[in-house]
């Protein structure tokens, strides 16, 4: 078996919905979009980076600043040697692995939490912390640490970060995966510090290891949802499953939950959840949940779609290469699912879906990769008329190798027409097609810098 691991980029687990658009001015109330980090009214990209000639010991945190035409060309780096930052520039730290944005003390600005998974802690070693950086009017400056809440010596690591409104008093909240527990942080999050209080959710005790976060709005209640992904452990993996919690006025009220993967001799690894978004695929106004499973059946791998209702998530589908109208038939290391984004490509009002099989074999090579993407309907996400993007497609730039085509994917008009644009990573040279009205389209495939396509916030 094929052993490439997965190429994704953490801690991008977060809603697929259209962020919401403020029309006050920087200064004045919450930023219209929660990576603006400048508050000039264009999305930013955070990836993590050693720095200007790989200078920073720790990591930290490239800023390409956004334009009303996409990436620019102003940038900014931020690591824990900059002014107000807590800690210190150390080997391994990992500071700005895992990170998501929200413009958490409502100045018009967003700020980006930041994991430091390998930064001492006392005496315990690589305990990690999590660091809320604040936006202003030159970027990124300065730094919050966000408490450790487990039990004394226990992990601070973040296996995952997400942010969203759960209780619905207009401040964003932080949600993180700390030792298979995940926590929920209420807002006032602020430079002076974390003020609200702290929810614990650790669904049946020990069985269930959460390994990954969703958030979006699902049940129309104008709260954030959150989807918990998870290993269910009795007291060894036996199946994942996605964890439904809705947000409510005083507390988060645990929901259903749904079987994404069996055990079937794959091991005991974790993050079985791989990618996730929460997007309106059939536009009747309740967030729809997909997760990819990458390692189902072999490495196969699979898209899970649990539809939105009144009462949170209802009915579900499942998508694989096997599904009629996806181009390609399932084959062991495929990873169909590893990376997953939601957005308007035709623009007919629903959201689409594109998804990630980094690991299709092509002629003779092994981990060409491909791109599926998938159209909204009334009716939901459908198969019918999905497209099929690789090295090898007509218009598309480069020559088909073993390069991982498809390891990460976006979704995101940047050159607001109305169309999301299709954003493609490979490790020969990563690819923009853009959207149109009749889907995504090879005409004038453009070459782009594989930082922009990871710093892209879900």
């Amino acid at each position: 078996m094929r052993t490439r691991p997965f190429l994704l980029a953490a801690g991008l687990l977060a809603s697929g919905l259209t962020p919401l658009a403020l029309a006050t001015p920087a200064g004045a109330a919450a930023a219209k979009y929660a990576d603006d980090f400048n508050g000039d009214g264009h999305r930013d990209y955070a990836v993590f980076s050693y720095g200007p000639d790989s200078a920073s010991k720790g990591g930290g945190i490239l800023v390409t600043f956004g334009t009303a035409t996409g990436p620019g060309t102003k940038t900014q780096f931020i690591d824990q040697a900059s002014a107000g930052v807590p800690g210190a520039d150390e080997t391994d730290d990992f500071f700005g692995e895992v990170r998501t944005a929200a413009d958490f003390d409502k100045d018009g600005y967003g700020d980006l939490a930041v994991s430091a998974n390998g930064e001492d802690v006392g005496r315990y070693k690589n305990n990690g912390t999590v660091t809320v950086l604040w936006g202003g009017k030159k970027g990124l400056s300065g730094g919050t640490a966000v408490p450790n809440k487990g039990a004394k010596g226990a992990s601070g690591r973040a296996a995952d970060l997400a942010t969203g409104d759960f209780n619905g008093d207009g401040k964003q909240d932080l949600a993180l995966v700390r030792d298979s527990k995940t926590y929920v942080y209420r807002g006032a999050i602020t430079k002076s510090g974390v003020k609200g209080s702290v929810t614990v959710l650790d669904k049946d005790g020990s069985s269930f290891y959460s390994t990954a976060l969703i958030t979006g709005r699902v049940n129309k209640d104008g709260k954030t949802d959150l989807v918990i992904i998870g290993d269910v452990v009795y007291p060894e993996y036996i199946a994942s499953d996605a964890w439904f919690v809705s947000g409510g006025a005083k507390n988060l009220y645990p929901g259903k939950t749904l079987r994404l993967e069996r055990k079937n001799g794959n091991g005991g690894e974790a993050h079985r959840g791989g990618d996730g978004v929460i997007a309106d695929f059939d536009k009747d106004g309740y967030g729809d949940i997909a997760i990819g499973t990458p390692l189902y059946d072999k490495y196969k791998g699979r898209l899970t779609l649990w539809y939105g209702a009144a009462s949170g998530p209802a009915k579900s589908a499942r998508f694989t290469q096997a599904t009629k109208g996806i181009k390609d038939t399932p084959e062991a290391d495929d990873s169909f699912g590893a990376s997953l984004s939601a957005g308007d490509v035709n623009g007919d009002g629903y959201r689409d879906l594109a998804i990630g099989a980094y690991g299709e074999k092509l002629g003779s090579q092994s981990y060409a990769g491909a791109v599926h993407v998938l159209y909204g309907t009334r009716s939901g996400l459908t198969a019918t008329g999905s497209q099929w993007f690789a090295r090898n497609t007509p218009g598309v730039p480069g020559d088909l190798g073993d390069d991982s085509f498809g390891g990460t994917v976006r979704l995101r008009d940047t050159n607001r027409d109305g169309k999301a644009d299709l954003y493609v990573t490979a490790n020969q040279g990563s690819v923009l097609l853009r959207g149109s009205s009749s889907g995504v389209t090879t005409a004038g495939a453009q070459s782009v810098k594989e930082d922009i396509i990871t710093g892209m916030l879900q």
